[in-house]
């Protein structure tokens, strides 16, 4: 590999930047129409999901940017990993606020000061969060969570801020907590019914089980949202995202490589994120051709491998005794959904029990469930299949 080619524009594991930011021309029109409701003092409430790879947290950052810029509207996109409880989400949200870099840096002086109670001294990394101070009020503030959004946007007004986009994303956690959904239905309610009701758009981002979790908690919350489902990446998406990335940093892709890495790429932006970065470093001369590709794509399998999956599921995947049957899996170009006797007409008998016991433990490691049909299998996450895919699927005269 060659190690001395600059900074990759490739950033496996996180948002995609703006500037390489591609597709999604649907979803984006869907948001804008809610935006533009906002502005014009209607709130709204999106439930954005995909599957885990899509690109969630990508377009949700991509549309704070579009509502700060072209609609005046104030963002706070709120990250609640590992938060379980809402006074974590009220505090989350407050350290949000108090470290957003907005469109024009007078708002952050502005909603700083609003919140100077739990602003500490400014640091050479940023602002610094009184942490003691605002876990105290952690309570009060999450009783008082719409008149602190309505009181922040009364001060940002001062400077023609149209309305607020809430953005609570990485939500696995807290939509176990049934006072997450009461809290979500009780901020949209209060709101709906206040006097001058704040021009909020509030955003929720999850695959489709974590709202069917807040439903289960709280059933009302299903007439809330409006869902946006974000659908796989097409060729032509995927092709100008490598198109214009690679161009960022001068180099070219010949159509064979760029059909390979689009072909493996299934529709995923977190995966095509992955093989564009393993193929930038594989490239030697600043034109990618299939062997860079090839090589890209191989390397790229491990790391999701390793990276993505729970350990448990990884073994499974790399025990000897399954890899001839992933292979021949892999050779069928099989979809999420795939029928266990098209697969068993090319296994030996041996095979057939090994391929059993895969089925029941995938099953068991909640990778695979049953099909409406009897026989059928369904991949719950398409990452594993396109593992899988890439693992198996033969390169080597490629590479």
């Amino acid at each position: 590999m060659n190690f001395n080619k600059g900074r990759s524009p490739f950033n496996p594991g996180q948002p995609v930047s703006l500037e390489f930011f591609t597709g999604r021309d649907a979803e984006i029109q869907r948001i804008e129409r809610s935006l533009s409701q906002v502005q014009f003092g209607k709130p709204q409430a999106l439930f954005l999901t995909g599957e885990y790879g899509i690109g969630k947290t990508s377009l949700a950052g991509y549309s704070k940017s579009l509502a700060e810029k072209k609609y005046k509207i104030f963002g706070i996109h709120v990250l609640l990993g590992g938060v379980e409880t809402v006074e974590e989400v009220t505090t989350k949200t407050v350290e949000a606020i108090i470290k957003a870099q907005p469109y024009e840096p007078s708002l952050a002086d502005k909603s700083r000061d609003f919140l100077s109670k739990y602003v500490g001294q400014q640091e050479i990394f940023g602002v610094k969060i009184n942490l003691q101070e605002l876990k105290k009020d952690s309570l009060e503030l999450s009783h008082g969570f719409l008149p602190l959004l309505k009181n922040l946007f009364t001060k940002l007004k001062e400077n023609q801020v149209q309305g607020i986009m809430l953005i609570f994303d990485e939500i696995n956690g807290i939509s176990k907590n049934p006072k997450f959904a009461h809290f979500i239905k009780t901020l949209i309610d209060e709101n709906a019914l206040s006097q001058e009701p704040l021009p909020l758009l509030l955003m929720l981002c999850g695959i489709d089980e974590k709202r069917r979790d807040l439903i289960k908690n709280h059933q009302p919350v299903e007439r809330i949202f409006d869902v946006l489902e974000i659908k796989k990446l097409s060729k032509t998406e995927t092709e100008d995202f490598f198109t214009k990335t690679f161009a960022s940093v001068g180099i070219e892709v010949e159509p064979k490589a760029m059909d390979l890495m689009c072909q493996f790429s299934d529709g995923l932006a977190k995966v095509a994120h992955v093989i564009g970065e393993n193929t930038f470093w594989e490239d030697k001369d600043n034109k990618i051709d299939t062997a860079d590709a090839a090589s890209g794509i191989y390397n790229s399998a491990i790391e999701i491998g390793t990276k993505f999956f729970d350990q448990q599921v990884y073994q499974t995947l790399q025990s000897k005794d399954y890899q001839t049957i992933l292979s021949k899996l892999a050779k069928t170009g099989f979809g999420l959904t795939f029928k266990k006797a098209k697969i068993e007409t090319m296994l030996s008998e041996t095979e057939k029990n090994k391929f059993h016991n895969f089925l029941q433990k995938m099953k068991k490691l909640n990778v695979l469930k049953a099909g409406e049909k009897r026989g059928d299998y369904i991949f719950t996450s398409s990452l594993v299949r396109t593992y899988i895919h890439l693992k198996f699927v033969p390169l080597e005269e490629n590479r």
